[in-house]
């Protein structure tokens, strides 16, 4: 790729440089060819995508479409219309001060025609790098005609002695200084009608008008939208002769397999920290965080037509590994890893990133996000563990597998553990419940003590979802498993304490 621009300097030198100019739809289309046929990623830090939006997305860069995105909060839509830059040559010739990046070959606007009949082949030109092209604009309530196409500038007609005849006399917007380049619009519902109406000649006719000025600007430009498929604010929607225009409607989605959000939550959570604690956290630990995410795409307490964005799931990985690296600056540890309790401790990285319906609300966001975490160990505790109950006939009782756990609280005991205990006391205290680490050992797949003592917990945690252990909570950050019974007629409660 060339890092320096082209060495001509006038139209002149371009010309017999052997340049020759393509409007930004062909020159888009012929290096998405040039980068499929060389084999080159497409989209890079797009996970999940490949086989169901990139193909779209293809096709409608083919087609020379203008095209929208449509997609729930978090489902990588403008960083996807940001990476269409990378389909813009490296270097594109404009004449030198223009407004609007007209072409040297063939201006528009009434400064540049002058100055190319009065100079010629010694016009002078600039080089407008790929990421000078892309400009975006996010729709809001107040955006106007004159911040999107342009208006009159008394100041400029006045300082330089001009009618308000002359076409010299306009102050572009946004969208005609994105000439011969690539402009997004974010969330396109939420721009007024009657401002949408203005985008309607630009993307049918290639051209603005301004002010009833009888002057046509004919404009060179890839527009592309995103949006949310349900106006889920209820701000409003698009106008249907402005989606009629809009070529391609291309739908966004979540990670259809748990590994692709384990991919992105990876990609993009700050995990390098620096602070002498190296926090740890298990294959199994970053697959119940994306697990939390399916849990609350499935809730009846978050409002769907929401969505649950990625960006909790990244939240959650960089607020757990915060509570985890503050556990081992107080214990001074220099190596540990997570465990549930940071995952509770983690609960404000929730809440702020769902939408509740009213029994949500009813509930709470926190005890909110606390079934959601009971929800995502019991599902995954499903994947990775027998089942905890095991049906004979009509009755249904506790799976022998776990008959060494449950026997050893059904003798009385209990076991109890903090969020702030160091590592060692705290696999000693787990590895005293006959049968646990073995357990743990087996189908998480973990060996050393650091690893084991929050497999164990999250065993007793599993079996507790599943009802056949009891925990409470004993004070703040301490909690204790009981056997069910136990719990039930000593009057404390057999369910999920964070819950009531």
């Amino acid at each position: 790729m060339t890092t320096h621009a082209p060495s001509a300097r006038t139209l002149g030198e371009l010309k017999a440089s052997g340049y020759c100019p393509r409007t930004v739809k062909q020159e888009v289309r012929e290096n998405l060819i040039a980068a499929i046929r060389e084999g080159r990623e497409l989209f890079p830090g797009i996970v999940g995508y490949d086989k169901t939006v990139v193909p779209q997305l293809e096709n409608a860069i083919l087609s020379h479409h203008d095209f929208i995105l449509l997609g729930l909060r978090g489902q990588a839509k403008t960083r996807i219309l940001r990476a269409l830059t990378a389909f813009l040559d490296a270097w594109l010739p404009a004449v030198r001060g223009c407004e609007i990046n007209d072409s040297p070959f063939a201006p528009v606007c009434r400064a540049c025609r002058n100055r190319l009949a009065e100079l010629g082949d010694d016009l002078e030109i600039q080089w407008l790098g790929r990421e000078d092209r892309y400009r975006e604009k996010l729709a809001t309530p107040d955006v106007t005609i004159a911040d999107l196409i342009g208006d009159v500038d008394p100041i400029k007609a006045a300082t330089r002695r001009l009618t308000f005849a002359d076409e010299e006399v306009i102050h572009y917007g946004i969208i005609p200084r994105t000439n011969r380049g690539i402009f997004a619009i974010n969330e396109l519902p939420d721009l007024q009608p009657r401002i949408q109406v203005g985008l309607l000649n630009i993307l049918e006719e290639k051209d603005i008008q301004i002010r009833g000025f009888p002057v046509r600007i004919p404009l060179d430009l890839l527009l592309v939208f995103s949006a949310n498929p349900e106006d889920y604010t209820n701000r409003g929607n698009i106008i249907t002769p402005l989606r009629d225009r809009i070529a391609s409607q291309i739908t966004t989605h979540y990670p259809l397999e748990i590994e692709h959000g384990m991919a992105i939550t990876a990609q993009e959570a700050w995990t390098a920290r620096d602070a002498g604690v190296e926090v740890q956290v298990p294959g199994y630990f970053r697959e119940l965080i994306e697990e939390i995410a399916v849990q609350a795409r499935q809730s009846e307490y978050v409002d769907q037509s929401s969505g649950v964005s990625a960006r909790m799931t990244i939240a959650l990985l960089e607020n757990v590994m915060s509570n985890a690296e503050r556990r081992g600056l107080r214990t001074g540890e220099t190596a540990v890893q997570a465990r549930l309790a940071d995952l509770h401790g983690a609960v404000s990285a929730i809440g702020g990133k769902i939408e509740l319906v009213f029994e949500g609300e009813q509930e709470g966001a926190v005890n909110v996000a606390r079934h959601l975490i009971g929800r995502g160990v019991k599902a995954l505790f499903g994947r990775k563990f027998p089942d905890a109950h095991k049906t004979k006939g009509k009755e249904s009782a506790a799976n022998p597998v776990y008959k060494p756990v449950l026997d050893w609280f059904a003798a009385g005991h209990t076991a109890e553990i903090s969020d702030e205990t160091p590592a060692r006391e705290y696999h000693a205290a787990l590895a005293k419940v006959t049968g646990l680490e073995a357990l743990a050992h087996k189908h998480l797949k973990v060996s050393t003590p650091d690893e084991l003592g929050p497999a164990m917990e999250f065993v007793l945690e599993g079996l507790h979802q599943h009802s056949v252990l009891s925990r409470e909570r004993v004070d703040l950050g301490r909690v204790a498993f009981k056997d069910v019974l136990k719990s039930m007629f000593s009057g404390l409660p057999a369910g999920d304490d964070d819950e009531e």
